[in-house]
């Protein structure tokens, strides 16, 4: 930041670490201080580190004759110095070396409290009577001012009267007492010349049209004049739009990587605090400390935490200080020149939620999305984590990328260090094919239960269950081709998966739907073919069914009784929130056209099974054997698929793949990879 003294440095490791404050923490110093000083005078104190004793032990004292003098202290206190010869007595040895550093001999050695002097005098000289001339205890009478007491009275007064001018001054100079007062403060990350951020575009693969949108950023910061000659003016700010583990945040690093400017970097939650007014100050305090530092690049990373659509779930009268702070952001947004050379980032994967206002061009002139990688992005992402690992010669990073469809870049990464960590765990020196394979069941399906007792019943319902999925997808033409079948027990309740590749397409005929339900609906058609009953083990396979069929009937228009209307909302609008966009007899029609749907799928599974018969006993006997079979193995036990047209992975591995078709803005892919 432009007026903080701590800056961030590289450590050895290229890692960011923030440096040590140049000023030492002196406060800190100065109250130690303090106390050390309070607790020394009171220990020392003689009248405080004098034993305190009791009218009748002090009585004894004096006819015992072991009393030297005592002294009369403000009419409160009595001081009792002993004699020499007392002193060398066991019983006042003892108690006296548990007064503190002072030596024995010193006095006074004990102290009695008093109610007023002059009763002390009376009973003093009562007691005298009972001695002889020489053996009589004489008393003086002394005035003290008593430092303990003035202390903890009129010294603590002062002291926090001083605390208090000191702190205020401190505050007022903008001097680091704290995040007390520093908690109007920008809580933003900067990082520059000196802390400068190592990664660049050629660290992100995958997002190659990202890049060219952000480029133009890049190219703008470090020269403006190509664009401004020509009359242009540079977006002031780019929203990245996408799901979680796209790529989002690692971009905008490859922007501040790129660019060499100042990159200010914070999280919409760091503007969110329970004080009243502090987010807004902290938006004015960040936007100031930019225009400083221009040319520079702001970067809000999950801006939905703060930029919500306002006048939502807010109570009447009250004052909601996420909207005050969303104000604030849009007046600065749009308070600043287009020639300022301050451009903002920002990333979500909520889009819809945002205010529309956060929106409009001259605060976010342009959205980028970055979708899910296909299958040549995932390979380019694959090549990029697999490059650090210690690899075997058998690694196809085609294969991974084919074998991972509907992967976002974290789970690639996370599927190359689950490799490692497995291979590592057994040993090896290199991480072969078979580590990937372990490690991408482990991310799909959870961690194996190599614990979890299964009986031979179930292990065979599952088995069939299973074989019902493979064989059904086999012979269904617009199906997605098998990968992998297993009946390993995995996370917390699956007892098996089979595992498809997806075709590479953003459009999906009422064909295709109809075999994907086919499919889903397999491994239910095969327990009710082959144990005449049915087991809870399809729960998700009809959980997607079902969404699959609504989705038919109701967004994409695929049915001849409700025709070609679609409920869908891509902008979830309140008012359709709390109550369904048609009537109850449409309601009526559609649960009816969707059970007559799913019905018509479920015989003509079922149907397909008994016509093979034999191939479902193969490959479920097989499972049953082995318990993972992949699609090499289904070839082999019944042939080949009946359709001459190359699978996605088939024309990729051969390099007869076409152009990947532009990105269509569709409702959410019906099907899903597992099932």
């Amino acid at each position: 930041m432009a007026d903080n003294k701590k800056s961030n440095t590289p450590n050895k490791k290229g890692k960011l670490t923030p440096s040590l404050p140049p000023n030492g923490n002196y406060q800190m110093y100065l109250i130690g201080g303090l106390i050390a000083m309070v607790l020394v005078i009171t220990y020392l104190n003689k009248s405080v580190s004098a034993i305190e004793t009791n009218s009748i032990k002090f009585e004894n004292m004096v006819l015992s004759h072991d009393v030297d003098k005592v002294i009369i202290v403000n009419d409160k206190i009595v001081e009792i110095f002993l004699k020499k010869d007392a002193l060398e007595n066991r019983k006042y040895k003892d108690e006296l070396t548990t007064r503190g550093p002072l030596p024995v001999d010193q006095g006074p050695h004990f102290r009695l409290e008093i109610f007023s002097g002059e009763d002390f005098k009376k009973d003093i000289e009562a007691l005298n009577k009972k001695l002889t001339s020489d053996q009589k205890v004489p008393y003086t009478i002394e005035n003290r001012v008593d430092f303990n007491n003035w202390f903890f009275s009129w010294g603590m007064f002062l002291l926090l009267i001083f605390g208090f001018f000191y702190f205020m001054r401190r505050m007022a100079s903008g001097g680091g007492a704290g995040p007390l007062f520093n908690i109007g403060k920008s809580r933003a990350a900067l990082f520059d010349s000196e802390s400068k951020v190592k990664i660049t575009f050629a660290d992100v693969a995958g997002l190659d049209e990202a890049k060219e949108e952000l480029k133009e950023i890049v190219d703008f910061l470090k020269n403006p004049e190509k664009f401004t000659n020509l009359g242009g003016k540079i977006p002031k700010g780019a929203l990245l739009v996408g799901g979680p583990g796209t790529g989002k945040t690692l971009l905008a690093k490859a922007v501040a990587g790129e660019a060499a400017v100042p990159f200010f970097s914070l999280s919409g939650s760091d503007f969110v605090e329970m004080f009243v007014g502090v987010g807004a100050a902290r938006v004015r305090d960040l936007f100031r400390q930019a225009k400083e530092k221009a040319p520079c690049i702001i970067f809000i990373d999950e801006i939905d935490a703060v930029g919500r659509m306002r006048g939502r779930g807010a109570m009447p009268g009250a004052n909601d200080e996420r909207e005050n702070t969303l104000n604030s952001l849009l007046v600065e947004m749009d308070g600043f020149g287009t020639d300022s050379g301050v451009i903002i980032l920002a990333a979500t994967n909520r889009p819809d939620v945002l205010d529309s206002a956060l929106m409009r061009p001259g605060r976010f002139d342009r959205q980028i999305s970055i979708d899910k990688p296909d299958m040549v992005g995932r390979e380019q992402i694959f090549n990029v984590h697999l490059k650090p690992l210690k690899l075997g010669q058998d690694i196809d990073p085609k294969k991974l990328s084919a074998q991972t469809p509907g992967f976002a870049g974290a789970e690639i990464a996370n599927v190359c260090n689950e490799a490692a960590l497995i291979a590592a765990r057994k040993n090896k020196l290199a991480i072969d094919m078979i580590d990937f394979q372990d490690a991408i069941d482990r991310v799909i399906g959870g961690l194996e239960k190599k614990n979890k007792l299964i009986l031979p019943e179930e292990k065979k319902i599952v088995a069939y269950h299973e074989a019902g999925h493979a064989v059904s997808g086999w012979f269904l033409e617009h199906a997605d081709p098998l990968v992998k079948v297993s009946i390993v027990p995995r996370g917390v309740a699956a007892l098996g998966y089979a595992q498809y590749l997806p075709k590479e397409q953003f459009l999906y005929t009422e064909e295709q739907l109809l075999d994907e339900m086919c499919m889903t609906l397999g491994g239910r058609a095969a327990e009710d073919l082959v144990f005449g009953k049915v087991s809870t083990g399809a729960l998700s396979d009809l959980e997607r069914i079902t969404k699959m069929a609504y989705g038919m009937v109701t967004v994409y228009g695929m049915n001849e009784k409700i025709g070609n209307i679609s409920f869908y909302d891509s902008k979830q609008q309140s008012e359709y929130t709390f109550t369904k966009p048609y009537s109850e007899d449409t309601s009526k029609i559609i649960d009816q056209e969707v059970k007559i749907l799913v019905d018509k799928a479920y015989q003509r599974s079922k149907k397909l099974l008994s016509d093979k018969r034999n191939e479902l006993e193969i490959v479920a006997q097989e499972l049953l054997k082995r318990e993972i079979i992949f699609q090499a193995d289904l070839e082999k036990l019944i042939g080949k698929r009946p359709f001459d047209k190359e699978t996605t992975y088939q024309s990729y591995m051969n390099g007869t793949s076409e152009t990947t078709p532009p990105i269509l803005p569709v409702p959410p892919d019906p099907s899903n990879v597992v099932s």
